[in-house]
């Protein structure tokens, strides 16, 4: 058999798979040189800094040992001046003291020189002198009729007449402060009878007590809050804002069980079918604030009706609805969707009963859903339904000092 019929398997040249991976082999073989390459020029420079701080460090020896041997010299000297410093000084301490015995000396001779008169005049029995008798003993002076309070940076008097403040507050505000209920419903509690301070009851609830009173609800003794708490709950349906309930339903308090040991209430109500921002805290005042009237705290709903609100319904409602219980108008009016007109956005700061409800039930639209977006200003971003978060410092320090954001601008 010819040679030359088995070139075509002898020389045969690498094709496809085998082809490219013999083009990254190369590659690769390429890529190790260089870092190999790059490698030794780096320890190249190592080695070039380790030589230049060794010979830096010899240099600085030498600097070392000559710069003891002068400092040896000018210690030795500086301590022979501050020697000669000292005894100048306790020289002229001496000198001193030796003057003060002289003008001690003086002074007591002139201190009994002006005694004598007054023991003269004291055996002779006459008018004795105005001047202080400092032979007589504490014990022997008269002691004063008020009693002195020290405190760690000032003396107070106390007399018959002044009495320290003691920190008085209403009833109900004392109430709301212990985490009972808030301060509307505490003065209900406190007319109806359930209040005993210091044992009496009391039906009044602008009763002044303090800390230093026993106050008493329902027989059980209560005590100021110390510890504040704040929570929002993105509330679900089905769960009624009560502590209890004696049909047994389901309570927002079901859903914060974990969050504190602190007595907390929610601040207004949702209906059991309303869902959306909820807060919860046991500072009475900041809920007394957030609920009252005269703050006009903003409340951002979002509406799902049973039909699209029509144009004339849209502007009577921003005009104003008069319902049983007196005229309503909405803060703002919005179509939260362009394509559906009855998804409606109303924003309003009337915190009466069933609100929202009861304006578009009044126009004969039924209410299918109803969601509070925002309260104050805290919206349940980042909380899914039926759980629950802090209050950041922030947030806690805007609805404290009632930031004009989400308070309505009266015009």
């Amino acid at each position: 058999m010819a040679k030359h019929a088995f070139d075509k398997f002898i020389n045969k040249a690498a094709s496809g798979a085998k082809k490219k991976e013999a083009i990254r082999q190369e590659k690769r073989k390429l890529k190790q040189e260089k870092r190999e390459k790059i490698q030794e020029l780096r320890n190249k420079k190592q080695e070039t800094r380790i030589k230049a701080q060794d010979a830096r460090n010899k240099e600085q020896g030498k600097y070392e040992v000559r710069s003891t041997k002068y400092e040896g010299k000018e210690s030795n000297k500086e301590q022979e001046t501050r020697d000669k410093g000292q005894d100048s000084r306790f020289k002229e301490q001496d000198s001193r003291n030796k003057k003060q015995s002289k003008y001690e000396v003086r002074s007591k001779k002139y201190e009994i020189g002006n005694q004598k008169p007054e023991i003269r005049n004291q055996k002779s029995g006459k008018h004795k002198s105005p001047t202080t008798n400092y032979s007589q003993s504490p014990a022997d002076e008269p002691q004063p009729t008020h009693k002195v309070l020290r405190t760690n940076y000032k003396q107070q008097l106390e007399t018959e007449d002044w009495k320290p403040e003691t920190g008085l507050m209403p009833l109900n505000k004392f109430i709301a402060h212990a985490g009972i209920s808030a301060r509307r419903e505490a003065a209900e509690i406190v007319k109806q009878g359930k209040v005993q301070v210091n044992g009496s009851v009391v039906h009044e609830p602008g009763f002044k007590v303090s800390s230093n009173d026993k106050v008493q609800v329902n027989g059980k003794q209560i005590f100021p809050q110390r510890n504040l708490v704040y929570i929002l709950l993105n509330k679900p349906k089905d769960y009624i804002t009560t502590a209890k309930d004696p049909e047994g339903r389901k309570t927002v308090f079901d859903l914060i069980k974990t969050a504190t040991k602190e007595r907390v209430y929610p601040v207004g109500r949702l209906d059991r079918n309303t869902t959306g921002v909820l807060l919860m805290t046991n500072d009475g005042e900041l809920a007394q604030k957030l609920t009252h009237p005269s703050f006009e705290v903003k409340k951002l709903y979002e509406v799902k009706l049973d039909k699209p609100l029509a144009k004339k319904d849209f502007e009577t409602i921003l005009n104003g609805v008069t319902l049983e219980d007196g005229l309503v108008k909405a803060d703002a009016l919005a179509y939260a969707d362009a394509k559906d007109k009855s998804i409606i956005g109303i924003e309003i700061h009337s915190g009466r009963n069933r609100i929202v409800r009861r304006l578009f039930e009044h126009l004969h639209y039924d209410v299918k859903n109803l969601d509070r977006v925002m309260f104050a200003n805290l919206t349940k971003k980042n909380v899914d339904r039926g759980k629950w978060r802090y209050l950041r410092e922030k947030e806690i320090r805007l609805l404290k000092y009632m930031n004009q954001s989400f308070v309505r601008s009266k015009k």
